[in-house]
């Protein structure tokens, strides 16, 4: 008689019972009563202890791999191992234009310096944060009026928030591996200093750089390495002294000076007070501030989600760049105010341009032209220089939105809820604009109408059914008729739409844009029925110009020539331009085009539907 002990599964009560036919089996037991004997409490234990260690085992084996790990300590080791540099939190940075006045003062110098670690401070919803340079600044004479400028000599000096700290440590035992702790789970790992005294009373030092600038490292390199901890602290981490750079040497000093951020509770401040004065010549003197960007670009440390995606994309790269998930992946890995990015090849763009590697970047909210500038410029001159393939050059596209104009009819049965028909119409226009805002708005977001239905149709039982027309939308900034000076001069646009455009209808208009002045006359752009071709129309349906252009429905494509229009009827500096499309099913961004919507062209309606199924006779 077989008496092997087999389980398939964790649950408590099939490992006991497979535990009593195993008893039984034996033939001692066969007929044993195990619940009203003392045995039974025996079987509790075993059960139990399998239970449990089954469980952990299973936990453990999910902890060992990227894709199933739930504890963010065993997502940082696996992403580690595999060389992934994990973001820590970043610092809000504000750009501030800063002025002293000595027009007044018998002694004016040539110039005058702002150091490093100069405060302000700054307040967003009633609670208050401290500001500070991080470089020293020059302003120079100017009758009197001293700007200070940064080295590209802007005027906007940009000031992060945080305490500033130091950590010192006192290289020990040479024959052991040296580990340096940073008890500091807030610290901005971009923003950092690491030098190295001789001894610990001297005052010369050798300042070493994060490796991820290197070009080449070997035995004289002094490059220093930052990683997160499994307990959610800091590493610092140096060479070997052979091949991976430079190491301290025992009774070495180490200070590494470093901002522990608030991340970004502190974007947004737009008011900024000095902490002191500036003393020139004796005399202290207040800083004259403005604005030049609200706070912007703080962040928590990377999220578990996150280091999940990158991770394996960061190890495919190599610390090299050669696909276009190289580029995206070391871009967000790297610039904390990029909210999403995408590249790709010039062979794959329209039209095509070998050699070239284009890249769109999205910025966080009130990142301002000069930090989106700064990021370009970085990533252009220090990793794509360093990591590039030769004779590949990178250029950087702007995002395109198109927007989204929807319109939600849904069967509304008010005997099924409390709430007002209004009240539903409100919560459904709601969930459309959440969806937006959680599924869109980046490179790879897709629009899928089901999805977003089934959303819609369960946010109560009083929906009964759910229909959406959805249109795209872009936005047009002209030339006007005032800026031409020569009526030989012509204004041709181009725009492109994610999805084909559908096909000329004889009843339905598929281009149509929002009210201008043309020739003095408020018009609107639309397509001739049955036809591509473009028309300006009167409102009152005369044709003002019977060919303006066209729209290619393959490729989702609208042409216009000559058009140069006057005042735009809503104010604004562009014209919407709206197009129906072939299939508004799932609408799938090109490139560096991204989906948005048009509130203000979108709306949610209901038709009451009691369900009335009696039937008079």
């Amino acid at each position: 008689m077989a008496t092997t002990f087999t389980t398939s599964q964790l649950d408590f009560e099939n490992i006991k019972q497979s535990l009593k036919t195993y008893l039984q089996r034996s033939g001692e037991f066969e007929d044993y009563d195990f619940e009203a004997s003392g045995l039974n409490n025996i079987l509790d234990v075993l059960a139990y202890n399998t239970h449990f260690n089954a469980l952990i085992a299973n936990f453990s084996l999910n902890e060992a791999y990227l894709n199933t790990a739930q504890l963010r300590s065993s997502v940082v080791s696996i992403a580690t191992s595999l060389g992934y540099k994990i973001r820590s939190r970043a610092a809000s940075r504000a750009d501030l234009k800063l002025s002293l006045n000595l027009s007044s003062a018998s002694i004016k110098p040539a110039q005058i310096s702002l150091p490093a670690g100069t405060r302000f401070t700054a307040s967003v919803d009633g609670v208050s944060y401290t500001f500070q340079t991080q470089a020293e600044y020059v302003a120079t004479n100017d009758d009197g009026i001293y700007i200070f400028k940064t080295a590209d000599d802007s005027e906007d000096i940009p000031v992060y928030e945080g305490t500033a700290r130091t950590k010192t440590f006192i290289v020990q035992e040479e024959d052991e591996r040296q580990i340096f702790i940073i008890p500091d789970e807030t610290i901005d790992t971009s923003q950092v200093t690491v030098k190295v005294f001789d001894t610990y009373n001297t005052s010369t030092f050798t300042a070493y750089t994060d490796i991820a600038s290197a070009n080449s490292v070997n035995e004289n390199s002094t490059f220093y390495r930052i990683v997160e901890t499994p307990n959610g602290r800091y590493e610092l981490n140096f060479g070997d002294g052979i091949t991976t750079g430079k190491k301290p040497t025992v009774g070495n000093k180490v200070t590494i000076d470093y901002l522990a951020t608030a991340g970004p509770d502190a974007n947004g401040a737009n008011s900024f007070t000095p902490v002191s004065q500036v003393t020139v010549n004796g005399v202290n003197y207040d800083l004259t501030v403005s604005l030049s960007a609200v706070s912007h670009g703080g962040a928590f440390r990377e999220s578990i989600e996150s280091i999940r995606l990158n991770a394996p994309l960061g190890f495919a790269a190599q610390q090299r760049l050669v696909t276009a998930e190289d580029y995206k992946t070391t871009i967000l890995s790297n610039y904390a105010p990029v909210s999403d990015a995408i590249a790709w090849g010039g062979e794959d763009n329209d039209p095509p341009n070998y050699g070239v590697v284009y890249v769109g970047l999205l910025f966080d909210d009130n990142t301002t032209q000069s930090s989106q500038q700064s990021v370009k410029n970085d990533f252009t001159n220090n990793l794509n220089e360093n990591l590039a393939i030769l004779s590949v050059d990178v250029e950087f596209v702007d995002p395109v939105a198109t927007f989204l104009e929807f319109a939600c009819t849904f069967n509304f049965n008010p005997n099924l809820t409390g709430l007002t028909r209004a009240t539903v119409e409100k919560q459904v226009f709601a969930t459309i604009r959440d969806y937006v805002n959680d599924n869109l708005k980046t490179f790879t977001g897709t629009y899928r109408k089901s999805n977003l239905a089934t959303e819609i149709d369960a946010i109560s039982p009083a929906i009964l059914s759910t229909l959406i027309t959805t249109k795209m939308q872009q936005r047009l900034t002209p030339i006007t008729e005032a800026s031409v000076s020569s009526t030989s001069q012509t204004a041709d646009y181009t725009l492109n739409f994610p999805v084909p455009i559908a096909a000329p209808s004889a009843t339905d208009f598929r281009i149509t844009s929002t009210i201008f002045s043309y020739n003095g006359v408020d018009c609107l752009i639309r397509n001739k029925l049955s036809d591509t071709k473009l028309q300006i129309i009167r409102l009152d349906g005369t044709i003002e110009v019977d060919n303006i252009g066209e729209y290619t429905a393959s490729n989702g494509r609208i042409s216009l020539s000559g058009f140069s229009p006057g005042l735009i009827a809503s104010g604004d500096s562009f014209i919407k331009i709206t197009a129906t499309p072939a299939s508004d099913g799932n609408i799938t961004p090109l490139r560096n085009y991204y989906l948005d919507i048009d509130e203000d062209n979108s709306f949610a309606s209901a038709i009451i539907d009691r369900q009335q199924t009696s039937v008079n006779l």
